[in-house]
């Protein structure tokens, strides 16, 4: 009868020495660091820092007079806020390469069938990080802008400070790129078992309470955003519901298959 290993000892022999794992864990840092930096270059030689700005400047440009343009008040700002821009960037082009290197390190210690879900749902996040942060780009910020611009009284211009705009606009691509990975967090919940999927869905009522309270602290204080934000996470947190009705139904009885 041909051996089959049991989930017990398919992680025997992987143990290393704490030395190992620290010197793994510096490996996979550089590897994160060489990434992030090679994009850094990249952005600098095209399209440069201040394409950068001027492309996350588009949404309120839009809804300012043709002539006006955004200030900058801090003597270091024309330098240091497109640095931190690209800097940015920078990393969100990398993510998937860093979010490989979490993976690559924490491999080793999961079992085959965990690799197997693991390595998708890495995917699955980055590409949720990225339709959020387009989302943000390419509707939330013009919708708000323009809701902000009509309390603008006539004898007020609206000429807003580069740093504060940045720092608003990053605040929110954070904040959305995080909201929008609720179906992760609702499939590995469910597919680990640390909630069942009953529960998941009795908790819906105070999800839509929760998801407009977090709408409320993180994003700015005009109604377009939080609705932006709530409205999606409620929204992928029934597609996640949906997935994980499918990922508790179908991947058990693969496992019980294989183990047989």
């Amino acid at each position: 009868m041909a051996y089959s290993p049991s989930p017990d000892n398919e992680l025997a022999g992987t143990e290393q020495p704490f030395v190992q794992h620290l010197i793994e864990l510096r490996n996979r840092i550089i590897y994160c660091i060489v990434g992030v930096f090679v994009a850094i270059v990249g952005l600098a030689i095209w399209p440069g820092p201040s394409a950068l700005i001027d492309v996350i400047a588009m949404p309120i440009r839009a809804h300012m007079p043709p002539d006006a343009k955004l200030i900058a008040v801090g003597v270091l700002s024309p330098f240091l806020v497109p640095l931190k821009v690209m800097m940015m960037t920078a990393v969100l082009i990398a993510l998937p390469w860093l979010i490989f290197q979490v993976w690559a390190f924490v491999a080793p210690g999961l079992y085959s069938h965990e690799k197997r879900f693991a390595l998708p749902m890495i995917m699955l996040g980055s590409l949720l990080a990225y339709v959020g942060i387009a989302f943000v780009q390419l509707f939330v910020l013009d919708k708000m802008f323009e809701f902000i611009q009509k309390f603008a009284p006539q004898s007020v211009a609206a000429t807003p400070d580069v740093a504060s705009y940045v720092s608003v606009i990053l605040s929110l691509y954070i904040a959305f790129a995080l909201a929008f990975q609720v179906p992760i967090v609702v499939m590995l919940l469910v597919r680990f078992g640390i909630v069942s999927l009953e529960k998941l869905r009795g908790f819906r009522g105070y999800f839509i309470v929760l998801a407009f309270v977090i709408a409320a602290i993180v994003t700015p204080p005009d109604v377009i955003s939080q609705l932006s934000l709530a409205i999606p996470m409620c929204l992928l947190y029934e597609v996640g519901l949906f997935a994980s009705r499918w990922f508790a139904k179908k991947e058990p009885e693969g496992e019980e298959a294989s183990d047989s």
